[in-house]
């Protein structure tokens, strides 16, 4: 979890493949609406984010073994609908930094559909879960294989 630019998708990619488990980019589930008015720089709201999270909570429903899904999961009330829809122990890997360090992984993006205009309003919506069960914080200043390999270590380590 994360802002948009702090590569909740190239680590939950990684992190998957090291864990054996289905990878899922949140940001698929996104229904077309949704991605328009982010395309064109304008913020969701609640209202557009409760279907979507909803989605995502099922599919983590449905993963028995296990499944590692992308989500910008940016407030905490977005978090405790995914672990109510999950109906199981929820971790989080939550991908945080520096702007300077967003601002630098989304400038060199291509094909994504979210502007680096959308980052402030992204900022400004983040409710980090300090305090929160299950949440392990990773710096994203650091390289991605160390990220994964502590990331990897801790969901193995962890009993719930």
């Amino acid at each position: 979890m994360g802002v948009s630019g702090s590569g909740k998708s190239t680590v939950g990619e990684v992190l998957a493949e090291k864990l054996g488990l289905p990878f899922l980019e949140g940001d698929t589930l996104h229904p077309k609406g949704n991605v328009e008015k982010m395309s064109a720089g304008i913020p969701l709201s609640d209202e557009d984010r409760w279907p979507w999270l909803d989605l995502i909570g099922a599919r983590l429903a449905e993963a028995s073994d296990g499944v590692v899904i992308s989500c910008s999961a940016l407030k905490k009330t977005y978090r405790d609908r995914l672990r109510q829809k999950a109906a199981a122990p929820l971790f989080f890997v939550f991908l945080d930094g520096s702007l300077a360090v967003l601002r630098e992984h989304m400038a060199h993006r291509t094909g994504h559909f979210m502007p680096l205009s959308m980052l402030d309003s992204q900022l400004a919506t983040l409710e980090p879960p300090i305090g929160e069960p299950l949440v392990l914080r990773q710096d994203i200043a650091v390289p991605i294989d160390h990220i994964v390999e502590t990331s990897a270590t801790w969901l193995l380590g962890s009993e719930v």
